[in-house]
């Protein structure tokens, strides 16, 4: 699980914006950011402020997974043939908490981290408890007989704030098929996500 719980809507504030599009974010209602000094006058951002924003949101829209954990990540993405920063994105999107939360399983992805890690969800028929596991194109995911029945899992299934994007292919409602590994612009970030400034951030 991730550390951040009750309180992951403070990053929507400190960024001022709507991370993850959810509609009872506080940013809707406080656009400034968190904490008694929230409202002062803003000052100028350095390029290294720039940069470290990019990657504290980046880092904290995938659940704010550990900065080690995120940091070889990049260190990955970089000894990856192509373009740094796409290849980032397409190893996050590999995530398998991020595939349930993409298929709908879950709410949150704080939820389909938690669902993954208490054993239902399933790889290909077999049972997987390691969020940060990479599915392979065309692996199957589904939810074990105990999720299907889940209120949290209608839940998300009804959801009108984001849709099931085209490399998650449902095969009805427990079921999907990870297709292919997505590109920066097909991810359906609800805000703008530059993980060429993560690169630049990394590569100082």
């Amino acid at each position: 699980m991730s550390k951040r719980h009750a309180s992951k809507y403070k990053l929507d504030r400190r960024m001022g914006e709507n991370i993850w599009g959810r509609p009872k974010s506080s940013v809707n209602r406080r656009s400034y950011g968190p904490g008694q000094h929230g409202q002062r006058r803003k000052s100028k951002v350095s390029d290294f402020g720039i940069q470290l924003r990019a990657k504290q949101k980046l880092k904290g829209y995938y659940g704010d997974v550990t900065e080690k954990q995120f940091k070889s990540t990049y260190q990955e993405a970089a000894r990856i043939k192509g373009d740094t920063g796409q290849n980032l994105i397409g190893l996050l999107e590999r995530r398998l908490d991020m595939i349930v939360y993409r298929a709908k399983f879950a709410p949150t992805i704080w939820s389909a981290r938690q669902m993954v890690n208490h054993g239902h969800i399933r790889v290909n028929g077999i049972k997987c408890n390691i969020a940060s596991r990479r599915c392979d194109v065309n692996d199957v995911i589904e939810l074990g007989p105990k999720a299907q029945e889940m209120a949290l899992v209608m839940e998300a299934q009804g959801l009108a704030e984001r849709d099931i994007p085209d490399y998650v292919v449902p095969d009805g409602t427990s079921k999907i098929t990870f297709t292919r590994v997505p590109k920066l612009d097909e991810v359906p970030y609800p805000v703008k996500m530059e993980p060429n400034l993560v690169v630049e951030f990394y590569s100082r």
